[in-house]
């Protein structure tokens, strides 16, 4: 049982913000291990981190920025509609 897989769907915007917000946590900051203090959980994300890495292209492309930004906004207006403009305290960072 411990080595059944686990599929999970993201869309391609999901995975990408994901990935950024990943990177920014586990190597831009120390936040990573502020929000998870238990390190067996660091396994499976540095497990999701890694499946992200290789199959998201856009995280090698020059115009990464604003593709992230963009997927940001997609994320946002698909959860909250076309007027959100609001974006939380540690996005954009």
């Amino acid at each position: 049982m411990d080595d059944e897989a686990i599929i999970i769907r993201l869309t391609r915007d999901q995975a990408f913000v994901l990935s950024d917000w990943l990177y920014q946590a586990m190597f831009r900051s120390d936040d990573l291990e502020g929000i998870v203090r238990d390190r067996a959980v660091w396994s499976p994300i540095y497990a999701i981190s890694g499946a992200l890495d290789t199959t998201l292209s856009e995280i090698f492309l020059p115009d990464y920025g604003p593709r992230l930004e963009a997927a940001k906004q997609r994320l946002r207006t698909g959860l909250y509609g076309e007027g959100d403009e609001s974006t939380s305290p540690t996005e954009g960072s």
